[in-house]
């Protein structure tokens, strides 16, 4: 889970000191925000693994948060609040939140959860094991490692998210369009200019020495997208 980017959504200035270094220590990529309207600025931006959600913003409210982001993302939120009520939480959970943390929470338990909400979202839905092998490519979901041919290849966040994508597709053709939105989300569905770039970046990590006009993972199909090329 290391790398994983962490938005921290919430209005009080102790919470926010407290879950920054928190979640830094444990290798976490952490973004704070006080309130709705930054929240959202942040996610289009950064595409975010997983969201901690308070629902009383200064801006609006959390659930309208919630709500909006779920219309764009199936990204893992757990909703941290001082409302205990049964209707505050299936309200949220309704809306499309993952889980529902109670104010004051143990830091440990909050981390549990980040991890199992984490692992869930890891996994591709479309069959694909846990570990995915093809070709001397090997990426581990749950830990978001990969490595080629036995040697670890270190990827930004954004790298590993695309490639995510395809592989959990292999030998299918994925549109431009559909990789942009995947990956960055549907504002940026016609950049090509950011497939282009994050594409050349993927090869140049995973196949140094390959031909381009051969490459051996990620293979460009003229006028439509990529395809991640099956062992």
């Amino acid at each position: 889970m290391k790398g994983a980017r962490i938005l921290v959504v919430d209005d009080e200035p102790e919470i926010l000191r407290a879950l920054q270094p928190l979640l830094a220590a444990r290798g976490y990529a952490v973004t704070t925000t006080a309130t709705g309207e930054a929240a959202l600025a942040a996610f289009e931006r950064q595409r975010p693994d997983l969201i901690l959600l308070d629902l009383g913003l200064p801006d609006m409210p959390g659930l309208d948060l919630c709500r909006l982001v779920r219309e764009e993302s199936a990204i893992p939120i757990i909703v941290l609040s001082v409302r205990e009520q049964e209707r505050d939480k299936v309200a949220a959970l309704d809306l499309g939140a993952d889980d529902y943390l109670t104010k004051p929470f143990g830091a440990e338990e909050l981390l549990a959860r980040i991890r199992v909400a984490l692992r869930h979202a890891a996994r591709p839905t479309s069959g694909v094991a846990p570990v995915f092998r093809s070709g001397g490519l090997e990426v581990d979901f749950d830990r978001r490692r990969v490595s080629v041919d036995g040697q670890e290849v270190r990827l930004t966040p954004t790298e590993y998210d695309l490639l995510k994508v395809l592989v959990s597709h292999p030998g299918k053709v994925l549109t431009r369009r559909m990789l942009l939105q995947a990956v960055w989300g549907s504002a940026f569905a016609d950049q090509a200019h950011y497939l282009h770039v994050y594409v050349a970046q993927l090869r140049r990590k995973l196949e140094p020495d390959s031909d381009l006009a051969a490459p051996r993972f990620i293979v460009n199909e003229p006028g439509v997208g990529y395809r991640f090329r099956e062992e």
